[in-house]
């Protein structure tokens, strides 16, 4: 808060508010960044706090959930200013495009369900204490009262947390079909129409208690079933988000900034170091290197001069760029990618839960079950409207499939619980369900089976002067293999050499002058050297040359993982934009027999799409932009917590730590869960076969007929918890 202090002249008073007023009218702007490295509420304050430092800035807000990051702003500032101040707080950002972003129609249906469901409990456990007093012997008027005070809060309660299922049932019967909220609707409407005909005519029955219990039993699982389905977002969503949303073109030598929208093909975009390309198209101007990770899982970069190919998406490093546009828009391949995997994720449709498919076939048979006992009952007491309308409420309560409501999404969140200890998440409800079925895993390389982050292997071997030269020389450069290079020194304990004259040559490495002699590091042809077959950068001093040498770092667990799925019978591929030989290397160190190099998105899919066509279930294991369409075409997947939004996005499963490990946990344990949910099932059948019946002859009132509903439900539950 800014307090103005009194002032002897009242203009230098004033200057503060109108400061203020001025302010207030300057155009405003809102930058949505994405931060994928939070990961706590301390990450949230030190962000906040330090962007309300920051000139030009009026508010911030992080959600720790979505890992995004809503900054509103003057018009001033550019979402390059926000993403260079949070890389000094230590936190990679990227731009999105919040026009592609809006809350979905599941996040309003959650709220939606837990508010109900708490009305519903709050309401249950008044009309359940007001019942204890009748079921202790209150009769006569002080009975009567009781039931109405019970009605009073029955009524709206039914009115506000029934709407789910009045809404669904309601849109099925317009349709001509009758699904699980239609027999839900008729029992709840008949047992609380049956509940106010017994008050008003002091009737010693109410079931008040049991409308409302069998609201938020229904609601419990609803939610339950939603919490396991409404973690995954849309990966063509985050993909879309992904597109830079403005570029710099080039006019008459002129720079402006415009939508990308407004791009039309022969346009001229500037494209400056550490941005990413915002349209597809060709160099013609300019030297530099291209961070392809994100569309093609290549671990190096690669150079980029006059004539090169650019695609939307890849990340200019080292020297700017100027790009003559191809492409743009909904026609760059980043947007293509996009509708590809849209086009996937909405074929999984396929795959609906065991309850879902049981329920279909089984909602039609109730309303007519309770119809008949209700008209027999009709024709056995000669009219008897009371005792015929108590049977048939009772057959609906009883045959009402909470419990096979709850048969999966019980079980799901049991596993989850387990698997979430072991550092697995599940986010989609039939994914336990489909991994059961996997005979073959495919595997990408770069940010899943490694770390993906290089690690230089010989620095031992290169003399203290060499050392402290690569190492001044590294700093220089923001190139991934010089970042890594500079740590790997620093451990050492070595401090960089006095070299002078340092420049970067974009495209080719770093240059400057140590004891009047040039030195250099970086591609080998530029420096003279013999290149070698690994991941290398290379020093030249004193005329010589020294190939220094990278590995990729095994993510750990991975041998392990490996291991365990060959020993459960199932077939492993690698799959792998990088160079044939850095995966053939890894395919050998871990015994993965089939292996294929220099993959793009489309092959990765090809492949899935190819053994799923000659009858494997397959579980796709990625993590970059060019796995998405795989993993959303695969019959199940899962990505590392370190992945790309979209990939997570894409995924069923996420992995929350580096150990890679629990993906064979998560193979053992599905099996367990679709036990667990059959015997579920089995448990709901029983059930029926014994109660329906006593329904039917009359042997039970709407009360019992809900309490037996209650424990059929939490027997679901116990089975389930044996997961645990």
């Amino acid at each position: 808060m800014t307090t103005i202090r009194a002032s002897g002249c009242p203009a230098c008073a004033a200057a503060p508010a109108a400061e203020s007023l001025a302010r207030a009218d300057l155009p405003r702007a809102r930058v949505l960044l994405s931060v994928p490295e939070v990961h706590c509420a301390a990450c949230i304050s030190t962000i906040e706090r330090d962007l309300a430092k920051m000139p030009g800035v009026n508010s911030s807000r992080l959600n720790l959930t979505l890992k995004r990051l809503s900054v509103d702003a003057d018009a001033g500032i550019e979402p390059a200013d926000v993403i260079a101040r949070l890389n000094a707080l230590g936190y990679d950002a990227h731009e999105l495009d919040a026009g592609t972003l809006s809350m979905t129609e599941t996040e309003r249906q959650g709220r939606e369900l837990l508010m109900r469901l708490g009305v519903a409990g709050f309401a249950m456990m008044n009309i359940i204490l007001l019942s204890v007093a009748v079921w202790s012997g209150a009769d006569g008027p002080t009975r009567d009262m009781f039931h109405l005070i019970s009605a009073v809060i029955a009524i709206p309660t039914v009115a506000f947390a029934g709407q789910p299922f009045f809404r669904n049932a309601w849109k099925a019967l317009r349709a001509g079909r009758i699904d699980m909220d239609a027999p839900i609707s008729f029992a709840i409407l008949l047992t609380l129409g049956l509940s106010i005909f017994e008050t008003l005519q002091s009737g010693a029955h109410a079931y008040f208690d049991s409308v409302v219990m069998l609201i938020f039993f229904l609601l419990a699982g609803r939610y339950l079933d939603f919490r396991a389905r409404a973690v995954a977002r849309s990966a063509a969503q985050e993909l879309a988000a992904l597109e830079v949303p403005r570029a710099i073109r080039v006019r008459d030598g002129v720079e402006s900034t415009v939508n990308v929208a407004e791009l039309a093909v022969g346009d001229l975009v500037l494209v400056r170091p550490g941005g990413r390309m915002p349209v597809d198209g060709v160099v013609i101007a300019g030297q530099s290197e291209l961070d392809r990770a994100l569309l093609t899982g290549e671990t190096l970069p690669v150079f980029a001069g006059e004539g090169a190919v650019v695609s939307a998406g890849e990340v200019n490093l080292t020297g700017p760029l100027t790009v003559r546009v191809t492409a743009a828009g909904k026609d760059s391949s980043l947007h293509r990618m996009a509708d590809l995997v849209a086009n996937a994720e909405s074929a999984r449709t396929k795959y609906t839960t065991l309850a879902e498919r049981a329920a279909r076939a089984y909602a039609p048979t109730i309303p007519l079950l309770s119809l008949g006992a209700f008209a027999v009952w009709m024709y056995l007491t000669g009219g008897d409207v009371r005792v015929a309308i108590n049977v048939a409420v009772t057959t609906l309560i009883i045959t009402c499939p909470c419990a096979l409501g709850l048969a999966v999404p019980a079980v799901v969140t049991a596993a989850s619980g387990k698997l979430f200890r072991k550092g697995l998440l599940i986010k989609d409800g039939t994914a336990l369900e489909r991994l059961a079925e996997v005979d073959t895993v495919v595997f990408d390389k770069t940010g899943t089976l490694t770390m993906g982050t290089p690690v230089p292997t010989n620095l031992d071997g290169l003399p203290e002067d060499a050392r402290r030269v690569a190492l001044a020389l590294a700093e220089a450069s923001g190139h991934p293999l010089a970042t890594s290079l500079a740590k790997g020194l620093r451990d050492m304990g070595l401090r960089p050499a006095l070299v002078s004259d340092l420049a970067e040559v974009p495209g080719y490495g770093v240059e400057g002058q140590w004891n009047g002699a040039r030195v250099r590091l970086g591609r080998a042809a530029w420096v003279g050297a013999d290149a070698v077959t690994t991941t290398a950068a290379y020093l030249s001093l004193d005329g010589l040359t020294h190939p220094l040498t990278f590995t990729d770092q095994l993510r750990p667990g991975a041998e392990e993982v490996v291991r365990a799925l060959h020993q459960q019978g199932a077939q492993v591929w690698l799959m792998s934009g990088d160079v044939p030989g850095a995966v053939q290397s890894l395919a050998e160190r871990l015994g993965i027999k089939h292996w294929q190099a220099e993959a793009l998105p489309q092959d990765k899919a090809a492949k899935v799409e190819a053994l799923q066509a000659r009858g494997a279930k397959v579980l796709m294991v990625g993590d970059g932009l060019n796995d998405t369409v795989a993993l959303s075409t695969s019959h199940v997947s899962i990505s590392p917590a370190s992945a790309l939004d979209a990939a997570r996005a894409a995924s069923d499963m996420v992995m929350l730590g580096r150990d890679i490990g629990p993906i064979a946990d998560a193979l053992r344990m599905s099996g367990q869960a679709k036990r667990r949910i059959r015997e579920n099932f089995w448990q709901s059948g029983v059930y029926n076969a014994i109660f329906v019946p006593v329904a039917l002859v009359g042997l039970a009132t709407p009360l019992i007929a809900a309490a037996i509903m209650s424990v059929s439900s939490i027997s679901v539950t116990l089975n389930a918890l044996r997961l645990k």
